[in-house]
């Protein structure tokens, strides 16, 4: 009985060093990317980091970008705490959206700002990581797509600009298109972000504000009272006194934002949604959150009745961090998915 013990542990031990060894940070240069404005970024970067076994016939991908300050670190963590796609069955790909840092970003694109980098839209990160599959990694289809937040804008995005190289696609807290809600938002923070350099005020007390702000949309007022006693709210906002990322900095932000701020899957449709929809070949499910204030969730319901998407709609207290608070549901419900 010993004997197995140890041969367990053992083989523990080795499983848990192969993930970790897999989920490394990886770049690939895919040299110029012709952007949609016209402009070009030469000598491109993309950050990525892979888990679980490619299948011999490589039908078991899983490209999975990151959210709006996210990185691959932040999605494997994800993924090794909670498999939250399994890594037995399926060959993730999570992939460094530019302007986060990690993948070419104002911050790291020229470090003598000799020239910075022009703005992106999504559809650019979408073309920047098609690139990368097709180019470096050789693949020509994959099984599956899936994103959170600004990751779900991107997924969305890949559905309508490459409509045959999906089959399914898994988009949380997402949206197809910004409504006029999210664009006060965005624009809000972006007036911060301005006035702040205008004014030459510190890019430390800039992303502060901008942090205490994403602290108070991020949930919703309920889950705040509830979690944050009245006796405990100085130690809670001391926490945002700290010393903010230098990987990713006010410029990466900035970058970020407008291209959400320009997010709608229809442009290239004039501006119809019913055409975009008309589009879509993946099959889709959306998680999407009723308590949502960063990302509205009014257009996600709608065009899931367009497409006919599979929906989960979660009604708790968490808002814009719906899926952290019913992990398990979500995970369960996505696994199913993904076989069906």
């Amino acid at each position: 009985m010993k004997k197995y013990s140890i041969i367990l542990l053992i083989t523990a031990v080795l499983l848990s060093t192969v993930i970790i060894a897999q989920s490394q940070q990886q770049f690939a240069n895919i040299g110029t990317l012709e952007l949609v404005s016209g402009d070009s970024i030469t000598n491109c970067n993309i950050g990525y980091r892979t888990f679980g076994k490619l299948n011999s016939d490589s039908s078991n991908v899983i490209i999975y970008p990151t959210w709006f300050e996210g990185t691959t670190e932040n999605i494997a963590r994800l993924i090794e705490k909670y498999n939250f796609i399994d890594t037995s069955k399926y060959y993730i790909i999570a992939i460094d959206a530019l302007g986060n840092g990690i993948s070419t970003s104002p911050s790291n694109y020229n470090v003598y700002k000799i020239k910075t980098l022009p703005e992106i839209s999504i559809r650019d990160m979408v073309n920047s990581q098609y690139k990368m599959l097709t180019e470096v990694f050789n693949l020509r289809h994959i099984f599956a797509a899936v994103g959170g937040s600004l990751g779900a804008m991107q997924v969305w995005e890949w559905a309508v600009a490459y409509p045959d190289y999906i089959s399914k696609i898994v988009a949380y807290v997402g949206t197809p298109k910004m409504s006029t809600y999210d664009l006060l938002w965005i624009n809000t923070q972006l007036n911060i972000i301005e006035t702040g350099k205008r004014y030459e005020v510190p890019e430390n007390e800039i992303r502060k504000s901008l942090e205490m702000l994403m602290a108070a949309m991020g949930r919703t007022p309920e889950f705040i009272i509830d979690k944050i006693k009245p006796e405990d709210f100085q130690n809670y906002l001391r926490d945002f006194n700290k010393e903010y990322s230098n990987t990713f900095t006010l410029d990466d932000y900035q970058l970020q934002l407008k291209a959400i701020l320009e997010h709608d899957i229809s442009k290239t449709f004039g501006g119809s949604m019913d055409e975009a929809a008309k589009s879509i070949k993946a099959k889709f499910f959306l998680i999407i959150s009723e308590t949502d204030l960063l990302v509205n969730p009014n257009e996600t319901k709608k065009f899931a009745k367009l497409i006919n998407a599979k929906t989960l709609l979660l009604n708790n207290n968490c808002g814009h961090l719906a899926v952290s608070c019913e992990i398990e549901k979500c995970r369960e419900d996505i696994a199913k998915f993904l076989i069906e």
